[in-house]
Parts: structure tokens; sequence; C-alpha cells
């Protein structure tokens, strides 16, 4: 079978890595062009389009859908993989077998742009991935295969990405098979939901929020878009929290450092900060950060 990959991040990697020494030939690599980042606005290619290089297998950036029409002609499957392009119905059809997507969760629920953040912000204790036929619908198509996991309470989203992005390989695995004998996939059954792509003005803490909420949120918008809170007038990233403190001297948002621990208050109690990021600085660990500001006796956060 001739397989083609339209994939952009590293969670691509495991199946991709899979793939390439698997039973079945792996053709194309198919990605985003490269995009200018980083403080010197330099071109930089994909995580994947540097695989396939190391890997010597073909890569191609469409620039259209006709381009990437001519590309995936040959192929007998196409798997997408957090591309960030929604294809077109009228590409579908074009592979032999059409065309599949491991999305990273357990559909029905959770369809859309950001699941694993979703999941993790509406404090989830299991999530999984889903292997699917694409068709018209957004993350709507019959299912090939699903698997589950359970999420550890501490886990933020890139290591519930990376558990996702192994277990996606078996899940890859058995689709495969599937197609190869003939077997249809099956439609969705259960409850939808959505998983809209986060703003950066959801980010923002409301420290008179659940505490629960607040610590959610934090794992869920890690690496990005990174929660945030307003100190002396100046952007803070909150990158890293511990546990809910008893410490109750803290109005909700107020900042201090006690114990040898910084800590914000919250409803009924106080939150531990364990690494932040203040503006146009690197992340650090919190108490650190607290140290060189010298909190007054009553800062606030907002």
């Amino acid at each position: 079978m001739r397989i083609g990959v339209a994939a952009t991040p590293d969670v691509a990697l495991p199946t991709l890595n899979w793939l390439l020494h698997s039973e079945y030939e792996l053709v194309r690599v198919i990605t985003q062009p490269d995009r200018k980042s980083g403080r010197g606005l330099d071109l930089k290619q994909s995580v994947v389009a540097l695989w396939a290089k190391e890997n010597k297998i073909d890569v191609v950036k469409p620039l259209d859908f006709d381009e990437t029409k001519s590309v995936i002609s040959d192929l007998d499957l196409l798997i997408t993989i957090g591309y960030g392009v929604i294809l077109p119905e009228s590409l579908l059809d074009i592979p032999k077998f059409g065309c599949i997507n491991l999305h990273f969760s357990l559909l029905p629920k959770y369809r859309g742009a950001a699941p694993v953040q979703r999941a993790i912000e509406s404090g989830e204790t299991a999530s999984g991935v889903t292997v699917f036929k694409l068709d018209k619908g957004m993350d709507t198509g019959p299912i090939y295969s699903q698997m589950a996991i359970d999420i550890d309470s501490k886990w933020r989203s890139f290591e519930l990405f990376s558990e996702l992005s192994i277990i996606g390989v078996e899940a890859i695995e058995q689709s495969l098979s599937q197609i190869t004998q003939g077997h249809l996939p099956k439609p969705q059954v259960g409850q939808h939901s959505h998983a809209g792509k986060i703003t950066k003005e959801e980010a923002k803490l409301d420290w008179a929020a659940d505490p629960k909420e607040i610590i959610n949120k934090i794992r869920a918008f890690y690496p990005a878009p990174v929660c945030w809170t307003i100190f002396r007038g100046d952007n803070l990233k909150i990158t890293k929290v511990g546990a809910l403190s008893n410490y109750s001297k803290l109005a909700p948002g107020q900042i201090g450092l006690y114990e040898g621990e910084c800590l914000i208050g919250v409803s009924g109690g106080a939150l531990v900060i364990e690494k932040v990021v203040p503006l146009g600085k690197r992340e650090m660990l919190a108490v650190e950060f607290a140290r060189g500001a010298r909190f007054g006796d009553a800062e606030f956060c907002g």
C-alpha cells in the first residue's frame, strides 16, 4: 500500500517512524510551508519536514489545493496527523482508500482544533485517540480504531500529547489492517462535543474562579498559549503550578512568598506557583521570581 502522511507537529513522528519500518510503503510526506519564527523571523521548517529529509523521504509543502491534489493522486491512502489544513471534500476520495485522520480524543467527544487542551481544561480523567475516515464534516467521519488512556492529574497538555502519539501508532496499525482486509469503518455514536481553538484572551487567569478550574487551565494551556496574569502592570505567564495550600491569609489574586513557596490566593486557600515567565525574561522558578520581586504586604495579580 502506497501511503502519504500529511502532518506538521512532532506528535506525528512516532507514526512516521513506525511506517518507515513497516510493511507499508511510505511514499511521501506533506507538510505546511516554512514559516517565519523567532526574533529574527527566520524561515523554519516543520519538524516533520526535517524528519522526512533526514530519512530521505520525499517531502512537499503545497501552497494551494491544486498542488495538494497533484501530490496525492498516486497514493493508495493519505493519513493526516495535525496537518493544520482542512482538506476540501473534493480531495478526500482521490487516494484509492481515501484519507484517514489520527485525532487526539475519543470521538465524538472533543471534535475540533484543541481536543487535548480542552479535555484537560474540563478535568477529564481519561482520553484517547481515534482513527477515522475523513468526510466533509469536522471530525465526523466513521471510525476504524480507538484506544483509550488514563490522564495523570499532573500532566500538562504536552505530556498527554506525547502519550497519545505513542498509542496512536497502534491505532494506525489496527486501522491499516482493517483497510487492507476490506473492513468498513463504523459510524460515530454518542454525544458529541466541540474543542474549539484557544485564544490568548481565554488564557488570562481569573483568580476568583474555582481553584480546580484554575489548575486545569494552567495544565491545559501549556506550552501554548500559556496562562497569564497581570503583575505590577506587566504580563506574567504561569507555566506550572503545584498543589492547593490551605494557607488562608491571601485574598484571591494576592501574591506572596511564604515558607519558601510562592503562593497566589484563590477561593478557600492558595495555589503553589512553581514556574513563571516574567515579561521579556526566561522561564524561572517562581520562588526565584518572588525573591527578586520583593513582594509587598498586599500585592495582587489580576
